[in-house]
């Protein structure tokens, strides 16, 4: 494999754990936005339990993809920092105010005076905007909107991040974060909460299902190289793969096994992201960036691949104790 090959892969994974972890995590945000009925506090409570105090560690995937894009790759970083400022900007906004209101918001978790309402509903409303922009930024580099040349970059917003097909995306992202989040928050909780979460993985799945169809559709009419590549060769068979995990996730949530369900649906979103890049390569912007020309000089490229195994190292173990401190059900009193 060639240094922008390791890079590439690099980026892949971060990318892939971003978007389970990351996004699932939007998409509780989503939950509680749209959290109802009789158990409407509890469903809150729930959430809030689930995302406890790792979710922030979740954006450290996304940031470290940005620094490997900015160092390795400085020519596409500068193009989509000037192409998708305004969507950017945006996500960042979201990102922000999701946190402030996370933490902000905690007190109206049990008294729900007029600030905690507000902050709740901030907390939810960030967190349903930032998916979709993601998802509109995703298609948007794939839509051959962006168009470079040299050092002047042209990026009309009606034809990159709000074509119908960026839109369209957008919102499949979003149902998709709802989904992971549903059957998540379904596998953590219990008794009638459980029933609650069961009932948003079943009617989120359906939607996601529907919306795969028309992405597709849309696909092969805004974006017919996408689609060629994505339907054939390597990249049609992952996306087969993807179905298939995604049935499999889905009948499982209909019979109730949660944790088995977490695995296939993260499996579907690893799987149809994989097929996505290969089916966009050697592009990084299509038409007019690959990532041999987007990429830094060989001493920099050799020099991260160098030390990234190294951060890994000390990463990786720091977020599974993170997650094991956190995530670890608490003894009873029996124990």
């Amino acid at each position: 494999m060639t240094l922008v090959e390791w890079i590439g892969v690099f980026m892949f994974l971060a990318l892939g754990a971003y978007a389970i972890f990351g996004i699932a995590d939007f998409g509780g945000g989503v939950w509680d936005l749209f959290a109802t009925g009789p158990r409407k506090r509890e469903q809150r409570e729930a959430i809030a339990k689930a995302m406890g105090p790792v979710w922030e560690a979740n954006h450290v995937w996304l940031v470290f993809f940005m620094i490997l894009l900015l160092t390795a790759f400085p020519k596409a970083f500068a193009a989509l920092s000037r192409a998708m400022f305004i969507p950017f900007h945006l996500v960042l906004v979201g990102v922000i105010l999701r946190g402030a209101a996370f933490v902000l918001r905690s007190p109206g978790i049990t008294r729900a005076g007029a600030p905690e309402r507000v902050w709740s509903w901030v907390f939810g409303v960030a967190s349903t905007v930032s998916p979709l922009l993601l998802g509109m930024g995703l298609a948007a580099v794939s839509s051959g909107g962006i168009r470079i040349d040299g050092d002047q970059v042209s990026a009309p917003p009606l034809e990159t991040w709000l074509s119908p097909f960026a839109v369209a995306l957008g919102i499949f992202v979003l149902t998709l974060a709802a989904y992971l989040a549903a059957v998540f928050l379904a596998a953590e909780t219990r008794g009638e909460l459980r029933e609650d979460f069961h009932r948003r993985a079943f009617a989120s799945g359906t939607a996601t299902a529907v919306l795969s169809a028309a992405m597709l559709w849309m696909m092969a009419r805004y974006t017919p190289w996408l689609w060629e590549g994505f339907t054939h060769g390597v990249s049609g068979v992952l996306l087969f793969i993807g179905a298939v995990l995604y049935l499999f996730s889905f009948i499982l949530v209909l019979q109730k096994q949660y944790v088995l369900a977490r695995i296939s649906a993260s499996g579907q979103v690893l799987v149809l992201l994989l097929g996505w890049v290969l089916a966009q390569w050697p592009y990084m912007i299509y038409p007019d960036l690959t990532f041999e020309a987007a990429k830094a000089p060989d001493a920099t490229l050799r020099f991260v691949v160098q030390v990234v195994p190294v951060g890994m190292a000390i990463l990786l173990p720091s977020l599974f104790l993170l997650f094991r401190v956190f995530k670890k059900e608490p003894l009873s009193e029996a124990d």
